[in-house]
């Protein structure tokens, strides 16, 4: 069963569980966009992607026009997406703005940031704001200015704070069934034909008891 976050005969969302990949790799693991497809009986058109171990929204175009139409929005970053994190160490400051120079290697698919601009790498910038906190654990708001690839788990690897389970970033030990506390929480973006602003949010899967324990207090505090 999908979870279908919106659909029209352009564009269709769903909420991805973690752990699947969105296209096709070297696994052979089925992808979801194969799931996609298969429910919606025709191809269809990755708009943006989120990293194996990450749940939370994905987009996919229903056409060629519609693709493009998307993908002019990306590129003049007129689509706002929101992640939330769990991190196991605070920001120095409750929030803040973050900007670095990714390079990618591409033999081990691991990104490292860089302060300054380096030969082959690319600028970074997120937004982030301290949500909550419980006794050993942070969650955090991150609003993407970029996107690029591994983009949150290297900048937040590089101010001391890796997403949990991401030992990839720094994360001291890994979560169980191999996900990172990391969810594409919502998005907002154009329709390629009416114009109309759309609003998206996936929930927060909550059968992980950490992500339940901070969705409660996002309800309580309005946010969710």
């Amino acid at each position: 069963m999908l979870d279908v976050l919106y659909k029209n005969n352009q564009l269709i969302a769903f909420n991805k569980p973690n752990n699947v990949p969105v296209q096709p790799d070297k696994t052979g693991d089925v992808a979801f966009l194969q799931l996609a497809e298969a429910y919606c009986k025709h191809p269809l058109h990755v708009v943006h992607r989120i990293d194996r171990p990450v749940s939370g929204i994905i987009l996919m175009a229903r056409s060629k026009a519609a693709m493009t139409a998307m993908t002019d929005q990306m590129r003049q970053r007129s689509i706002d997406r929101t992640y939330l994190a769990i991190v196991g160490q605070a920001p120095a400051e409750p929030e803040g703005v973050l900007v670095h120079f990714l390079r990618k290697n591409q033999q081990k698919n691991v990104v490292m940031a860089y302060p300054e601009e380096t030969p082959n790498s690319e600028r970074a910038e997120l937004h982030y704001r301290l949500l909550e906190s419980s006794e050993r654990y942070h969650l955090l708001e991150i609003k993407l200015v970029t996107g690029r690839h591994h983009q949150i788990r290297a900048q937040l690897a590089a101010i001391g704070c890796p997403v949990k389970g991401d030992v990839k970033y720094g994360a001291r030990r890994g979560n169980p069934d191999r996900s990172i506390h990391l969810h594409a929480w919502k998005m907002a973006f154009d329709h390629p034909v009416s114009g109309e602003r759309i609003q998206l949010q996936a929930s927060i899967p909550t059968a992980d008891g950490l992500w339940k324990t901070f969705a409660e207090s996002l309800f309580k505090q309005g946010l969710d």
